[in-house]
């Protein structure tokens, strides 16, 4: 009798510690269920949404990232670096090059890389944003750091001076790029992709000059125009909204969405200047002057010789193409042998414009645009 009562008795235990445990399951699978749509709720919550729910309660430690990190990509990018800077090497010589004798200062007969490598440290990417998604396009901006050990060495001929080869030394980029990608239907689905930087926040470029087996001294001003040349490649090729267009496929492919297109036309007459400084040991300078939107589609006036007040009273027309990025840009030149020495620059950003509509400005010229970048040589 007492058997079959244990017996019985341990199976009803037996049963409600089963029946119990399953309701312990479901409740604890009901409340994870719960939490996991809160969490989802709050995932789709903004920084506004937030605000309005929390009030001045507000965790600071709460922040919402615009990059995404991307460890693996850089992973992937260092193993992959090798054969990537090879091709990358290929590329830069044939189109910088190009661009290097487009944007050839007055005075300098030959600009050409005599070495280029790109290291073996590969760039790193500290995240990516998906900025847009228009319809049959992508667009990402990439947070893009590099301090390699690149080995390039520019060589620079002038008049009657035999080649300098002038090494980049310390190299460092920190910028944004802006890609695009224009979709395709047909594999790789990608017909064409551009290419830019963005200008918020600035590009920051760092390098030192140094002259392989003789002195920068040789080429007076030689860093100055090294610098000018880089920064006008810079903010006239590849500066938002300047872009690269890469069409893909080795097919005709429309790019014309892609392209950067003209806005409108700027009228500028160039009156006089006043009071320039004397660029000469005998008499005064012989001043002109240089005005541009973009440096390739440069326009300069006559010049005044033997004159400091100078009046030039010319008209020009340049093309814009973007009102709230682009400037004019005005520089005063004095004419020599050789290379001419620049007087001083102004910038005039067109968005301070009125469309159609007159306006007389006087601006004041000045040693550089970088200003802090003329305090730092003076250190």
């Amino acid at each position: 009798m007492g058997l079959v009562f244990g017996f019985i008795m341990g199976t009803l235990i037996g049963i409600a510690l089963i029946a119990g445990w399953c309701h312990f399951m479901q409740y604890r699978s009901s409340k994870r269920i719960s939490k996991a749509v809160d969490i989802k709720l709050l995932s789709s919550l903004g920084r506004e949404d937030l605000r309005k729910i929390c009030g001045d309660t507000f965790p600071a430690w709460i922040s919402f990232p615009a990059f995404e990190q991307v460890k693996w990509m850089n992973k992937l990018l260092g193993k992959i670096w090798p054969y990537v800077a090879e091709a990358a090497t290929l590329v830069i010589r044939e189109s910088v090059e190009l661009l290097l004798e487009e944007y050839r200062p007055p005075g300098i007969t030959s600009l050409k890389f005599s070495k280029l490598t790109l290291g073996n440290v590969a760039p790193k990417i500290e995240g990516i944003r998906v900025q847009s998604l228009k319809k049959g396009q992508i667009t990402m901006d990439i947070d893009f750091r590099w301090g390699g050990d690149p080995n390039i060495i520019l060589a620079v001929e002038a008049a009657l001076v035999a080649s300098i080869p002038i090494q980049f030394k310390d190299l460092q980029i920190f910028t944004v790029i802006r890609v695009i990608f224009q979709l395709s239907e047909e594999i790789p689905c990608i017909s064409a992709f551009v290419v830019a930087l963005l200008a918020e926040p600035k590009p920051r470029i760092d390098y030192t000059l140094k002259a392989v087996g003789g002195s920068v001294t040789a080429l007076p001003g030689i860093s100055d125009m090294i610098d000018d040349t880089v920064n006008s490649i810079i903010t006239d090729m590849l500066q938002w909204p300047h872009r690269i267009v890469v069409p893909l496929g080795g097919v005709d492919v429309d790019v014309s969405e892609l392209e950067l297109k003209p806005q409108g036309k700027l009228s500028v007459t160039v009156i006089k200047a006043n009071d320039l400084k004397n660029a000469e040991m005998i008499g005064k300078s012989d001043p002109y002057a240089a005005i541009f939107i973009r440096p390739i589609f440069r326009y300069k006036t006559k010049t005044i010789d033997n004159n400091l007040n100078p009046v030039w009273n010319q008209s020009f027309e340049l093309i814009a193409e973007d009102k709230e990025t682009q400037s004019l840009i005005i520089e005063v030149f004095d004419e020599d042998v050789g290379q001419d020495q620049r007087l001083g620059i102004a910038k005039l950003p067109l968005v301070d414009l009125e469309p159609e509509t007159s306006k007389e400005i006087s601006v004041r010229l000045l040693p550089a645009l970088d200003m802090l970048k003329i305090k730092d040589k003076k250190r």
